[in-house]
């Protein structure tokens, strides 16, 4: 973004000068029409003042042309700067997509949200979560989380000693831990997120031949928060194309 504010900035100083010089021109040819000595064209023969008005025909003309080819410049400079601004709302557009999709936003939307608990037979395991997370992606969830922790590619859901589950690797927080019940946030289409936990020997079956507690409910309006922490490559490098 730092390289389109700095192009649209050389692109209107370019305008200011490009005008700047023009309007240097038209002035000073002007002003040498002023400062024509008329009483030495009183005393030229006829044929002398039909060539100099001539001349001087051409040079209006001239300075009309330039005034002419100024304002097409800047008509041209004009859309080319509205064009880059359309430019600059498309790559935002697409930059906020790309931070939503990788869970740097906080996102709202229609969805299901699926609650796990524990119970005095049966606790909830890290692959319960990991199996709910797989189907609910397949069937199109744009943006999940389990106990409010949003859940990014990086990701890693696992069990400690049945007492509770860590997520959400990072720099900064390390792992998080949640304990049931683990409320699960998925926000997409609420009938494919719905099918792909309650088809037949599906999740939901699963859970409950498992004697398992898990139970659902369908939200038009859930919001999902950003993830907090940071992200940093240490032997991986972008290559440049």
């Amino acid at each position: 973004m730092k390289k389109i504010e700095k192009g649209k900035i050389s692109l209107t100083i370019s305008i200011g000068l490009t005008a700047f010089i023009l309007i240097l021109v038209m002035v000073t040819q002007f002003k040498t029409i002023e400062e024509t000595d008329i009483t030495g064209i009183e005393v030229m023969r006829e044929a002398e003042l039909r060539s100099e008005l001539a001349t001087w025909k051409t040079k209006f003309e001239e300075a009309t042309a330039k005034i002419e080819e100024t304002e097409n410049k800047i008509i041209e400079y004009s859309q080319e700067i509205e064009s880059n601004n359309n430019i600059s709302e498309l790559l935002q557009r697409e930059l906020d997509e790309a931070k939503a999709y990788a869970g740097y936003t906080n996102v709202t939307g229609e969805g299901i949200i699926v609650t796990l608990t524990d119970t005095e037979k049966k606790q909830i395991e890290d692959l319960d979560l990991i199996n709910l997370i797989n189907e609910l992606k397949i069937a199109g969830a744009e943006a999940i989380s389990i106990n409010d922790e949003r859940i990014i590619s990086t990701t890693d859901i696992s069990n400690v000693n049945y007492r509770f589950i860590m997520v959400n690797t990072s720099k900064d927080i390390g792992r998080v831990r949640v304990q049931s019940p683990y409320i699960v946030k998925a926000i997409g289409n609420p009938k494919y997120l719905e099918s792909a936990i309650n088809i037949k020997y599906g999740f939901l079956d699963s859970m409950k031949s498992n004697e398992k507690s898990a139970s659902y409910v369908i939200d038009n309006n859930i919001t999902i928060n950003k993830f907090d922490g940071s992200l940093e490559y240490k032997i991986a490098t972008n290559v440049e194309e």
